[in-house]
């Protein structure tokens, strides 16, 4: 990518996962917009960001408010007139024991509004500031638990553990990345989904065998590929992972 100061926006970055996507972007010089749900939550992020001398910039963005995303293209247009780095990480999952034959439609419909309504709200919203970028890259932050593959074979960790809502809004989240990757072929924006594993995080829970700066390296490499790195594919430690 050039060696212009980049700029990059990274959703529901405030805690876990992306934040220390925004902070591993920052330590490489990029100029991070942390975008939070959360005004408090995101100002306080920000600060701590800043204290590590860090060039980053709070933004309230609700993925799941129209008027909120239009306000953040409007502030980007204004600020810095491109985007070069979309990190759709902001997702939610619900009770995990729950059945996929119980599961309430309104629990679904609620993940699926922010893991994958919100995730193609923001990145069509923002994507004529990454046409302004010489090398625009968006990162869908997926999961394992969407794979298809992983799913249905008895010998993956993932087999027994099945929240319907989560599950399928991240295999949804892959089918985004594959369809809008196909549609920017032929431009130099690249699109990929990151399977960041299971880390220790609100969503992950203690148990889980990975910190949150683990989950943020697959990402953080999406975000910067270079020219002749890899479109419309799905990754985990620089590798694919199965549809």
């Amino acid at each position: 990518m050039s060696t212009i100061t980049k700029i990059a926006l990274v959703t529901g970055a405030n805690k876990g996962i992306g934040f220390e996507i925004a902070r591993r972007l920052g330590q490489q010089g990029v100029t991070v917009i942390l975008a939070a749900r959360n005004k408090n939550r995101g100002l306080a992020a920000a600060d701590q960001l800043k204290a590590e001398n860090i060039d980053v910039h709070p933004l309230i963005l609700d993925v799941t408010h129209i008027p909120s995303i239009a306000r953040a293209s409007e502030y980007l247009e204004s600020e810095f007139g491109r985007l070069d780095i979309l990190v759709n990480n902001a997702g939610i999952s619900h009770d995990i024991s729950l059945k996929p034959s119980e599961t309430p439609i309104e629990t679904i419909r609620d993940v699926f509004e922010t893991n994958f309504f919100g995730t193609i709200a923001v990145t069509q919203g923002l994507l004529s500031l990454l046409h302004k970028s010489p090398a625009g890259r968006i990162v869908n932050l997926s999961s394992g638990l969407g794979s298809l593959s992983e799913g249905s074979n008895p010998a993956s960790p993932f087999y027994n553990v099945k929240p319907l809502g989560y599950n399928a809004s991240k295999t949804a989240l892959n089918a985004f990345t594959v369809i809008l990757a196909h549609e920017l072929r032929n431009t130099p924006i690249k699109v990929n989904s990151a399977d960041p594993d299971w880390c220790r995080t609100d969503l992950g829970g203690e148990a889980a065998p990975h910190t949150a700066a683990d989950g943020a390296e697959t990402a953080l490499w999406l975000a910067t590929l270079e020219a002749d790195g890899p479109t419309g594919g799905f990754f985990n430690g620089r590798l694919p992972v199965a549809w």
